[in-house]
């Protein structure tokens, strides 16, 4: 199976965390809160990603 989307999706996912984190004094209040809002989805989803990749690495067969 194919992962490259996958690690894209994941390493885009936390970079869009820190730069949230590195630039939270310079994002105007309004776009702040959907922002954190989409930044928490993608990395939960990134986070299940991982653990799922790992599980079928672990039983190729399955």
């Amino acid at each position: 199976m194919n992962y490259t989307a996958i690690v894209i999706f994941i390493i885009l996912a936390f970079v869009q965390g820190f730069v949230l984190i590195a630039y939270k004094n310079s994002i105007p209040p309004q776009f702040k809160r959907w922002l954190a809002i989409f930044a928490i989805v993608m990395l939960l989803l990134a986070f299940f990603l991982m653990i799922w990749g790992l599980l079928m690495a672990a039983n190729p067969g399955k």
